[in-house]
């Protein structure tokens, strides 16, 4: 006899029962869509091949990844937590008619709050408020047997202009305390580059990441940092993800995996960010083990000044068949770095450890989650990179779900931006294939590539470090898709297929990915910016050469490319530069790159880009719903295996771990 043990009887919600939904076959990848959203499933190929030991370790380290997903929240707004436990009191509770139009514009709110982790948006990072008068919103509270959000709540949630950005970019104000981001508390930008500089060492060859998992108040005219770990900052929740990670040492795969992990936990019982980089060291030198994992205060995107880290974690393990291809570019790695068109000062003379795979992942949380990248390369901190390499990952079955989802929608951006049809075949047939191989080069080898001169600082180029090292990872990638050499290894069929990632990547960043940007807004994504530097940079430095040409048809702007291999010389050539910048630590010269050529979108392109694209009723951005993973018991109460349910709907699982992981 096999049943689900009783834990799991309650993790589908509205009425829905257990179980996977769809066969193969019939499985829906697109499930919802609101606002500018989409929301997709993903599946976990290769499930069944897992040992019982494996799926139960997995089983662990995703609800570890699940108890962690408050501090995401309280970390991106201090009124967040608040926000969301009233939404959820309301979704669960409201007695009345669920049908009206107000209703429905509540629940598009809430759903966007969800999915955001906050009340503000999760890429452009402006707060967005509900299409409802604060009269409802009191009445929907009040008849739900809530208690009223205290009044600066609620203005937090109504009023547009407080609290507007949750990272503040501009250059006219204080970015620390225009940020609405819960990193800093009573301190100005300057107080804070102050306190940290006081700590820093210019010649410490192994510098901890300053700042990284403490909070920054100003109390009694004192700076103190505020750390998180189990006695301090988050630590409800951080005291729930080691209870799970213990768990998950019991049934790791081997040694390694149990050594990095007690390092792991050392490191949330006391906030010390030398046992952090012990934890990395340890983990980035497991190569061999099939499971593995994020966890942590990892990456640095969400703050003003690119030093504190918000909370995520990926599960995930190694797709064998699909591995191949970047392992082929990780035994390569020294021939990259060597051929590379960076000053040779900035090379490194010795590739240490660049291990490459592709992945399957089984659950995301924190920052990586409802949305997340496609690819990860870590750990971040200069010195272990070249010390010890790095992991680089490609999520296979996410962009998997992206592709699927899109054929599911009956319309094509590719139909309407590429210039002819066979712009458009080239893509079709070469455009997944250069896809994933850039995104390859980007993590494998973009962000390992590369040393910065002793005595720079890895804060050297502060806000603008995360625009300018993506830009750098992906003109790495751009530089080499174009190169014999990846036919060469088997990797590109032919000698033209990487025409279709230069076309769709100069189309995306000066063009089409302004569909996500509201109409007079700044680009203040760092992923975004870096897109739109490259390509408007080719275009400005290749404009005499006639290299990208911008066509105009039937009133329609496309950008057309005439010649490649200039092109590729124009990225070769970026690449030098900022790899100088970073080497470097020029400050100055990264700051002109991004402020000239990533923040300020062209009015009239983005008026048509949002026109076109409106015209297509397609969402720009896209999340996920976690598989939920259950344990399968016998008669006797003994867990047989672990399988995964992929039924619930977005609102469902947002309310269910609302309701059975939260701490804060």
């Amino acid at each position: 006899m096999v049943m689900i043990a009783g834990a799991s009887l309650s993790l589908v919600s509205c009425g829905q029962k257990g179980g996977t939904a769809e066969t193969k076959d019939d499985f829906k990848y697109l499930i919802d869509e609101f606002a500018d959203l989409k929301i997709i499933r993903y599946r976990v190929p290769q499930w069944e091949e897992l040992s019982l030991s494996q799926k139960e370790y997995i089983y662990h380290l995703s609800e570890a990844a699940k108890w962690g997903r408050d501090i995401i929240w309280a970390q991106h707004f201090k009124y967040n937590l608040d926000i969301r436990h009233t939404l959820e009191g309301i979704i669960s509770d409201y007695p009345g008619d669920r049908s009206t139009p107000e209703f429905q514009s509540f629940m598009v709110y809430a759903k966007r709050v969800f999915f955001s982790n906050g009340i503000h948006h999760h890429y452009a990072e402006e707060k967005f408020v509900p299409e409802i008068s604060r009269e409802y919103f009191a009445s929907l509270v009040a008849e739900s047997g809530l208690a009223a959000l205290d009044k600066d709540i609620v203005e937090a949630i109504f009023d547009p202009e407080i609290y507007r950005y949750r990272r503040y970019i501009g250059t006219d104000k204080d970015q620390v305390a225009e940020s609405a981001i819960n990193f800093y508390e009573g301190v100005t930008k300057k107080e804070v580059q102050d306190f940290y500089n006081k700590q820093r060492r210019k010649d410490d060859p192994r510098p901890i990441s300053y700042g990284l998992n403490t909070k920054l108040v100003k109390e009694n005219g004192k700076i103190v940092e505020k750390p998180y770990k189990i006695d301090g900052l988050y630590g409800k929740a951080i005291a729930k993800v080691v209870e799970e990670l213990r768990q998950a040492a019991a049934c790791a795969e081997n040694d390694a995996q149990r050594e990095y992990i007690a390092l792991l936990i050392k490191y949330y019982e006391t906030g010390d960010l030398k046992i952090w980089d012990d934890y990395n060291v340890a983990w980035v030198q497991d190569t061999s083990s099939d499971v593995d994992f994020v966890n942590g205060f990892v990456e640095d995107y969400s703050d003003p000044l690119g030093m504190k880290a918000s909370w995520e974690a990926n599960i995930n393990f190694r797709n064998k068949a699909a591995s191949a291809r970047t392992e082929t570019i990780s035994d390569n790695a020294q021939w990259f770095e060597d051929n590379s068109p960076i000053d040779q000062r900035f090379k490194k003379q010795t590739v240490k450890g660049v291990s490459a795979k592709v992945i399957n992942v089984a659950q995301l949380a924190g920052d990586a989650f409802p949305y997340t990248a496609i690819g990860i390369n870590l750990p971040n901190a200069d010195w272990i990179r070249k010390e010890y390499g790095s992991k680089s990952v490609t999520i296979d079955n996410i962009t998997e779900a992206y592709a699927k989802a899109a054929e599911e929608s009956p319309k094509s951006v590719l139909g309407e931006f590429a210039w002819d049809e066979k712009e458009i075949a080239r893509s079709k047939e070469y455009g997944s294939i250069c896809d994933n191989l850039h995104t390859d080069l980007h993590e494998c080898l973009g962000h390992g590539s590369g040393q910065i001169l002793p005595g720079v600082s890895s804060n050297a180029l502060g806000e603008y470090q995360s625009t300018l090292e993506e830009a750098r990872a992906d003109l790495f990638g751009l530089y080499y898709l174009a190169d014999h050499k990846l036919v060469e290894l088997g990797l590109l069929p032919n000698e033209d297929a990487y025409k279709a990632s230069y076309d769709g990547y100069i189309r995306n960043g000066s063009f089409t990915q302004f569909s996500r940007v509201e109409l007079g807004k700044l680009n203040t994504e760092a992923h975004m910016q870096n897109r739109k530097l490259i390509s408007d940079w080719c275009i400005e430095k290749g404009k005499e050469a006639n290299v990208i040409e911008k066509k105009v048809r039937d009133g329609k702007t496309y950008f057309v490319i005439n010649d490649y291999e200039a092109l590729r010389g124009l990225f070769g050539d970026l690449l030098a530069e900022i790899q100088r910048i970073k080497s470097e630590g020029d400050y100055e010269a990264g700051k002109a790159l991004v402020e000239g050529y990533a923040v300020r979108i062209d009015p009239e392109l983005h008026k048509e880009v949002l026109e076109r694209y409106a015209s297509l009723e397609l969402k720009p951005y896209g999340g996920f719903v976690n598989p939920v993973i259950y344990p399968v018991t016998n008669d006797k109460g003994e867990v047989i295996d672990y399988d995964l349910d992929y039924s619930q709907d977005f609102v469902g699982q947002m309310m269910y771990y609302g309701k059975n992981y939260s701490t804060l």
